[in-house]
């Protein structure tokens, strides 16, 4: 997750995108546009294989960790220090293979894994159930070491504010993507085997992260199993997790422990119905994608639960999006809160999570469910190349058509199969199930 710590106000776009949200209400993508899309993206998964680049290639490397520490350490020095690869990332792109090689990432096995799932859902293919089967038995392969527990992190180490943190940390904004992915397959085949790494999961999740004390029945829980609490997405995911698994196991103590961090999330919440990134005082940001991860955790714990303060969040939250993270064509607009250098206008990442927070809450915001039809048919028309895979980002200048799979296109491609398959698009009688499509 990117760290900014410093930020400007909230600025609105400039022209309200309101207007052009209403003008598409009806603006349904067509089902066959939808599965040509997946049917090309899986051809090219094939042909590309399963390592990309990867957004934190630029700093995952010796000398952008040292430049990075620097900044962080010494911010004037380290902003001349960091300034050559920012400028890369910003206009060249493709130099990302000079700092760091193609590597796999376990959070982005989890979405392909997801993926797979629902597009199995949607044709009845057999090999896409077999292609989802694949990349949990990968998941099994790529678990943390060390830990008696399933966990998932990054395979690279990743220097931040207080320090690095080594390759195969546990991160708790990347295992629950696993405990989903085990459990969308598990879903279909019922196969014992996936439940028990669930549990297995699940008991990670509980015993191994820390929760600091907020207030009455109130608790942020760490992003590691070494510290790094307060952030609001990271209480959300485990949030979420426990809930799931207090209703797959019955497990009293995941329910407890989930009540506790909803109850920070909750409180979290600003009056204008925002989330800031953390509530440390120095990372105040508001950004696309983490304020649609605190918001998916509600809706699927609301949906669990019933929970009627997630409803009441979940409506306030609604309203800010839509005034505040979508820019004057009505798409996915990066920051509310803003950094002061923000490099490029548009991001995959952005794009796939509003379709999968959509999703979830479909039916409820008309203006949400037109953000997200409009989101959809510009994935499909705009920002998919003719070799299949995405755009990565809009830049200032020019587009970053560098494919990442941790970056957008496994999110991007899961959230495109759970659109198909939540939005009645599985009908198999004109499909046939051996295809690939």
């Amino acid at each position: 997750m990117v760290d900014h710590s410093s930020v400007s106000p909230i600025v609105p776009p400039a022209q309200p995108p309101l207007p052009r949200l209403l003008k598409n209400l009806n603006a349904r993508p067509s089902p066959e546009i939808l599965r040509d899309s997946l049917h090309r993206f899986t051809v090219w998964l094939d042909t590309y294989g399963e390592t990309s680049q990867d957004h934190q290639d630029f700093f995952a490397s010796k000398l952008g960790r040292a430049a990075k520490k620097l900044y962080y350490r010494r911010p004037l020095l380290g902003k001349a220090a960091v300034l050559p690869m920012v400028a890369c990332e910003a206009f060249f792109p493709w130099t990302r293979r000079f700092f760091y090689p193609r590597m796999r990432l376990p959070i982005a096995d989890a979405h392909y894994a997801m993926g797979f799932a629902y597009l199995h859902r949607v044709t009845k293919a057999p090999r896409h159930l077999e292609r989802a089967i694949h990349f949990l038995e990968v998941l099994e392969a790529t678990r943390c070491a060390g830990f008696q527990h399933h966990a998932w992190g990054y395979p690279f180490d990743w220097q931040t504010r207080n320090g690095i943190l080594p390759r195969g940390t546990p991160l708790i904004t990347t295992t629950p993507y696993c405990y989903e992915a085990f459990e969308a397959v598990y879903q279909i085949d019922r196969n014992p085997r996936w439940r028990a790494i669930m549990q297995s999961i699940a008991e990670h999740v509980y015993q191994d992260y820390q929760d600091f004390e907020t207030g009455p029945d109130s608790a942020t829980c760490t992003y590691t199993p070494t510290g790094g609490e307060k952030v609001v997405n990271a209480s959300a995911y485990r949030a979420f997790t426990l809930f799931s698994a207090w209703r797959e196991f019955g497990d009293e103590r995941y329910r407890v422990a989930a009540k506790r961090n909803l109850n920070f999330v909750l409180q979290s919440q600003q009056s204008d119905g925002s989330w800031p990134y953390a509530v440390d005082g120095a990372r105040p940001f508001v950004d696309h994608f983490h304020t649609c991860f605190v918001m998916k955790a509600l809706a699927k714990i609301e949906a669990l639960t019933g929970h009627e303060k997630c409803k009441q969040a979940l409506t306030r939250g609604v309203a800010f999006y839509i005034e505040n993270l979508f820019d004057r064509d009505g798409l996915p607009r990066p920051f509310a809160r803003a950094p002061r250098l923000v490099i490029y206008r548009r991001e995959l990442y952005d794009c796939a999570e509003c379709i999968n927070l959509g999703v979830l809450l479909r039916g409820r915001f008309p203006l949400l469910d037109a953000a997200v039809d409009r989101t959809v048919s510009e994935m499909t028309r705009n920002w998919q190349l003719s070799g299949g895979h995405f755009r990565s980002r809009k830049l200032i200048l020019g587009w970053d058509n560098v494919p990442m799979h941790r970056w957008g296109q496994s999110e991007v491609f899961r959230s495109l199969a759970l659109f198909c398959d939540r939005a009645g698009y599985n009908e198999t009688k004109n499909v046939n199930p051996d295809s690939s499509t």
